[in-house]
């Protein structure tokens, strides 16, 4: 099934509460990256449009952030009662702008659904203090308040997902938002501003931009209006905003890169963790932060890890996403594509194995096989570069101290995994990994209740749990005689 065979949603602007569409401005066209079909065409904001954001999402502010938290609650509540009720149709559009399965698409919905739903509750309990005075004249509070107006950019791979985090949680702290979305794929964030707009959301208060990524965040990171940005993306860029935003004072989270590092030990349970693995290597063909990367074996299972692994990738069944019983789809573009077949060819041409895949499925689309490169050396580039694609590398090692070496070894500190039967080994391990979130014998990093974010060059802050709100608020102390 083809892209055509969807009804794929008219894109536009979204500014002080009113959807603006092409007309007048430049645009670009979106594509199907299973069919390469044109499936619409997107505005880009010109200045003007970017400047009408700012004052919108400014002027909001001044009431925003007096809204009472229960009734920003409810907002957000009804929003995510909306996102559910439109996830399937959500979700085909991501489909087919983004190319992951349907079933996944519509999941990353229902899952962000739960976000605002947590948000909206957790927002509702910004408690302050009081702290006892030196005098009984004295009186000493300590409160919490919304920062302001936040510029927000989100990645192509979670298209709604992570732009959701983003925005409930600057929503029900009492900030408004700008939103510069993907534009690869960017039905998810157009679908956002609607299910805002039907929840009765005030205009101002959320604000989508598409168009020109350098002069888009330019020209909002450079405002006084905003206070806060939040990023998730690639390191190379995270790195320019973040070296922009600080020229500025302004605060900041950052969701870099990661290169995920999985150690699996002699005591481990092979089967199990290999079919875990594999579907976490072809979530979204690999096209994800967290996706596991580095696969570090020790020499006593390494041989019956590799052949177990091996079959799973090879079961996995590649195609459009529409279609029935797909478990991974195309890549996003040529140019990830053409990424990932090289860092295949490095491995190769460094004396590692090409165990499965390597090669491109079909004529039309960019499907890659999922991959396993096994015996890599240290020296491949896969081995240094986030691969972000259905590449799974494999080295051997042989004791807790090298696996840590060997995992700790890369700027990037985002996820890791680990699988083993002891509990000394997971609690060796757990302490001496250089990440900001660390699995042991399974995945569970995506509830809103927990925080998700990393260390070293992945970033800093986080989002989800209580902690997702730090960049939201500020902290005043009154002290009154």
């Amino acid at each position: 099934m083809s892209g055509g065979e969807t009804m794929y949603p008219d894109l536009s602007l979204y500014i002080n509460g009113r959807f603006l569409g092409v007309e007048g401005r430049k645009s670009q066209d979106v594509r199907d990256p299973g069919t390469q079909e044109v499936l619409g065409k997107l505005p880009w904001a010109e200045v003007e449009d970017i400047d009408a954001a700012l004052a919108a999402a400014q002027a909001a502010f001044q009431v925003w952030r007096y809204v009472s938290p229960l009734e920003r609650s409810d907002i957000l509540r009804r929003a995510a009662t909306l996102a559910r009720e439109r996830a399937n149709d959500i979700g085909r559009a991501i489909t087919v702008d983004n190319g992951k399965p349907l079933a996944d698409a519509v999941a990353e919905v229902v899952n962000a659904a739960e976000h605002i739903d947590w948000h909206a509750e957790e927002g509702r309990r910004f408690y302050g203090r009081v702290v006892p005075s030196r005098h009984p004249s004295v009186r000493q509070l300590v409160v919490r308040e919304p920062v302001g107006v936040c510029a927000a950019f989100s990645p192509w791979n979670f298209p709604f997902g992570q732009a959701m985090k983003k925005a409930a949680a600057a929503i029900a702290a009492g900030c408004t938002i700008i939103l510069k979305g993907p534009e690869e794929s960017p039905s998810a964030v157009v679908a956002m501003a609607r299910l805002f707009h039907d929840a009765g959301l005030p205009p101002g208060v959320f604000n989508v931009l598409w168009g020109v990524p350098a002069m888009i965040s330019k020209r909002l990171i450079e405002s006084s209006v905003v206070r806060v940005v939040s990023f998730t993306g690639s390191v190379p860029v995270g790195r320019q905003l973040g070296a922009l935003a600080a020229t500025h004072m302004k605060r900041m989270t950052m969701e870099l890169g990661g290169h995920a590092p999985v150690l699996v030990f002699d005591d481990a349970d092979v089967p199990q963790a290999a079919a875990l693995l594999s579907r976490l290597k072809t979530r979204n063909a690999g096209q994800v932060c967290v996706s596991p990367t580095r696969f570090f074996v020790q020499s006593g299972v390494y041989n019956r890890f590799t052949a177990a692994f091996a079959d799973a990738l090879r079961a996995v069944k590649v195609g459009h996403g529409l279609e029935q019983g797909v478990q991974m789809g195309p890549l996003i573009h040529e140019r990830r594509f053409e990424a990932v077949q090289s860092l295949v060819q490095d491995a190769c041409e460094t004396g590692a194995e090409l165990v499965v895949g390597g090669v491109r499925i079909g004529e039309r689309g960019h499907f890659y096989a999922p991959t396993l490169v096994a015996n890599v050396p240290k020296t491949a580039r896969v081995m240094h570069e986030e691969p972000f694609g259905p590449i799974a590398a494999l080295a051997r090692f042989e004791t807790v101290e090298e696996a840590l070496q060997r995992a700790n070894a890369l700027p990037f500190g985002l996820a890791s995994y680990v699988f083993t039967q002891s509990i000394q080994t997971a609690t060796r391990v757990s302490t001496g990994l250089e990440a900001g979130m660390v699995n042991i014998n399974h995945s569970g990093m995506a509830h809103p209740e927990l925080p998700f974010g990393g260390v070293k060059d992945s970033g800093f802050g986080s989002e989800g749990g209580t902690e997702s709100f730090e960049s939201f608020l500020v902290t005043k102390l009154i002290t009154q005689i």
